[in-house]
């Protein structure tokens, strides 16, 4: 069989290394991953910061103007990779890409955080539910307008209760 144009892309680019430098690092009260708030939902109340390496400073220009960026980081201290997990808002195991579970080929996280003020090379941020000393890949700035519009699914999420979610989200006792 001969292999088609795409599959050749194909191989070649699951073939490609891929090298990240981080670009800072992000601050938090946060040490304990089983007591970490689980995604900023749940995190309210609890502020950190970003500490920006002096060669990307400039690149933090006109960002002190959104109230909300994306934080793309590397989750350091993600466990191997499973491709099934049990989320933390169930007890049945799930596609690890169905869900936002630290244990993935490539250990990224991303989350929405408030961008409380600039200062220097500082971002004071609020609702973060991100470890203290994780590596910062990139920073995004959040557009609303540029979302999805339309009906939204949520896949097995939508038969969580939100009660239950919050509880769990929040790592409270009980």
């Amino acid at each position: 069989m001969v292999a088609s144009r795409n599959d050749r892309s194909h191989a070649r680019a699951m073939d490609t290394e891929i090298t990240y430098q981080p670009i800072g690092v992000i601050r938090s009260p946060h040490t304990d991953p089983s007591r970490t708030p689980i995604q900023p939902r749940y995190a309210d109340g609890f502020e950190g910061r970003v500490e920006i390496d002096p060669a990307f400073v400039e690149g933090l220009d006109d960002l002190d103007g959104f109230s909300h960026i994306v934080l793309l980081f590397h989750l350091h201290r993600a466990k191997s990779c499973r491709l099934k997990v049990v989320p933390f808002l169930e007890d049945t195991p799930r596609g690890v890409f169905a869900t936002r579970a630290p244990s993935r080929p490539n250990p990224i996280g991303l989350s929405v955080v408030r961008l409380l003020r600039r200062e220097g090379r500082v971002l004071y941020i609020g609702d973060v539910d991100v470890l203290d000393g994780t590596p910062l890949l990139d920073i995004k700035p959040h557009i609303p307008r540029f979302g999805v519009d339309g009906p939204i699914r949520s896949g097995w999420q939508e038969r969580i209760d939100e009660a239950e979610a919050e509880r769990r989200g929040r790592r409270l006792p009980g």
